[in-house]
């Protein structure tokens, strides 16, 4: 199966303190609109802290997925949002 990373920029997908950052960005982004920014701040921490000693590559690279799949889908909800159309086809 191909990797998600390829939909964001090859400077964040390569560089796994950079998407770290950038997902506790959109946290507190979403936590300050929503009202819960520790909460979503903190939930994104333990995941990267619950698998930081992790050594399978392959395991990584699904974590790392994971991690754009929640920024990708949180980019097209604000784009979502922003246009007043649906990019998915809901069932």
């Amino acid at each position: 199966m191909p990797s998600l990373q390829t939909a964001l920029p090859p400077e964040l997908a390569n560089n796994a303190t950079r998407l770290y950052r950038e997902c506790l960005r959109r946290a507190k982004y979403i936590g300050h609109r929503k009202h819960n920014t520790e909460l979503l701040v903190d939930l994104v921490r333990q995941q990267f802290k619950k698998n930081m000693h992790e050594t399978d590559p392959e395991k990584i690279q699904k974590l790392k997925d994971d991690a754009a799949r929640g920024l990708i889908n949180h980019i097209l909800y604000e784009s979502e949002q922003m246009t007043g159309s649906k990019f998915s086809k809901s069932k």
